[in-house]
């Protein structure tokens, strides 16, 4: 049994651009998770087509239950290959990505074709697919479903992460992640605090000047 899983993104940003961003997506505040990218092999076939391999190191987070089924010397980082098929006369872009560690508990694979958005070519659609499962007996299921639920979750951040570098690329303010948000507005209710504090401070001493004046 193998979980499936389809999706459709837009990012609101030309062909060309994606394209562009793609190659520098790292490091971005919601990729802390990717600890490394390497190019290992790369060429232009004779159709004029762009063909990459990158290995990449991601953290490896296990279900606390699944943790005990494993030595605690099991290695915390999962290595992912992606093979990369870039087509600029027709404008898109494929890449397939798996685990090739960390098979027996988990594998991951990964489609992605990125093309001109039929309704706007002025935007570009993602169409993602992804396949998860487990050999491991009894429990297949169940990690599954887990890593099924990491996938989304990384999906998420993945479309976060592109749309802060585009931004960047464009010299646009990148949107703000929830850290620098709640930041923010941490740093704005101690303001506003210590606003509250002089001013009562203030109506405070206003009141005993006024109070020995008429005592007087």
């Amino acid at each position: 049994m193998v979980k499936y899983f389809l999706g459709q993104s837009v990012l609101r940003s030309s062909w060309d651009q994606v394209f562009a961003a793609f190659w520098q997506r790292y490091p971005n505040p919601y990729s802390k998770h990717v600890l490394t990218e390497d190019i290992v092999h790369r060429e232009v076939t004779s159709d004029q087509k762009l063909l990459s391999r990158r290995l990449l190191t991601k953290t490896n987070r296990m279900p606390r239950w699944a943790e005990r089924l494993f030595p605690a010397n099991v290695a915390h980082s999962v290595y992912i290959l992606e093979d990369s098929i870039v087509d600029p006369q027709n404008q898109t872009m494929t890449t397939f990505t798996w685990n090739i560690n960390h098979a027996r508990l988990m594998v991951v694979e990964e489609r992605c074709v990125y093309r001109v958005n039929s309704d706007n070519s002025g935007w570009t659609e993602i169409r993602r697919e992804a396949w998860v499962s487990s050999s491991l007996f009894g429990v297949s299921r169940a990690v599954q479903e887990f890593g099924l639920a990491q996938f989304k979750s990384n999906v998420t951040k993945t479309m976060k992460g592109f749309e802060y570098i585009l931004a960047k690329l464009q010299g646009e303010a990148p949107p703000k992640t929830l850290v620098e948000t709640a930041k923010e507005a941490k740093e704005k209710a101690k303001e506003t605090a210590l606003a509250a504090t002089e001013k009562a401070k203030d109506l405070a001493s206003k009141a005993a000047t006024k109070k020995q004046q008429q005592q007087q």
